[in-house]
């Protein structure tokens, strides 16, 4: 069943996450809204409807053209120790202010947590940042993780300050390159560059969903029973007192 919805060319969808997609236009597909990002319908990006808080009115200001650029990268083989990479992607989104779950989905969509993943272009590392873009970040060795990652995560937070938050422009920067998202003013319409921003949205917007249930259904969970009879114990006990 498709059910449409007009939108105009500066309308904003904030997701539940707290990030936002600027699009042309919008249809309900089922249990998805796609959302146009550019004006001819030719770039979209589909998001489950429930991850979609509400829409808003936006501008589109104009961007400056920076020279930093990266490329599509492909992922490769083995994953360093979990708690070491944990550590430091944690450590790289504190000191960028970024969700260290966003900056680990963007790194499973990059390199599949192989920390020597390299493209066939020369993109390099966890989150496989090209040589030119590595210098540009100080990045000396993009085989070292804690270097590539707190160089990608600084990036990626760069990217999201140009584009307002726009989630999806800025990862199809970060995959494509800032000039193609300028040329489009949206995303790219490369098969290959919606379906990484796809990815990467779900990826993201499912380890928030299952956060929240977690903390609601914790939230909800009855006391101990020890607890409980401790507390039993205790108003018994002052009540003997008081008598």
């Amino acid at each position: 069943m498709l059910m449409a919805s007009s939108a105009s060319a500066s309308q904003v969808a904030i997701l539940r996450n707290g990030f936002s997609i600027s699009h042309d236009a919008r249809e309900v597909l089922g249990a998805v809204t796609r959302l146009y990002t550019s004006i001819d319908k030719s770039s979209y990006i589909d998001i489950p409807t429930e991850q979609i808080d509400h829409f808003e009115m936006g501008l589109n200001p104009a961007v400056p053209v920076a020279p930093i650029s990266t490329a599509v990268s492909t992922p490769a083989v083995t994953p360093p120790p979990a708690h070491d990479l944990n550590d430091v992607v944690r450590q790289a989104s504190d000191k960028y202010f970024l969700d260290a779950d966003l900056v680990d989905s963007v790194i499973r969509a990059e390199s599949g947590f192989n920390p020597r993943a390299v493209s066939p272009k020369g993109a390099r590392g966890l989150m496989q940042l090209m040589p030119a873009t590595a210098s540009t970040l100080g990045v000396k060795d993009s085989l070292d993780p804690k270097a590539n990652v707190e160089g990608g995560t600084q990036y990626l937070r760069w990217l999201l300050d140009r584009y307002n938050y726009d989630l999806a422009k800025s990862l199809a920067a970060y995959n494509a390159g800032p000039h193609r998202v300028e040329r489009y003013r949206g995303v790219p319409p490369y098969a290959e560059t919606q379906a990484y921003v796809a990815r990467i949205i779900r990826d993201f917007n499912r380890k928030k969903m299952a956060e929240r249930k977690a903390s609601a259904l914790a939230s909800k969970k009855p006391a101990p029973r020890n607890t409980e009879a401790k507390r039993t114990f205790a108003k018994a006990a002052g009540a003997g007192a008081a008598n």
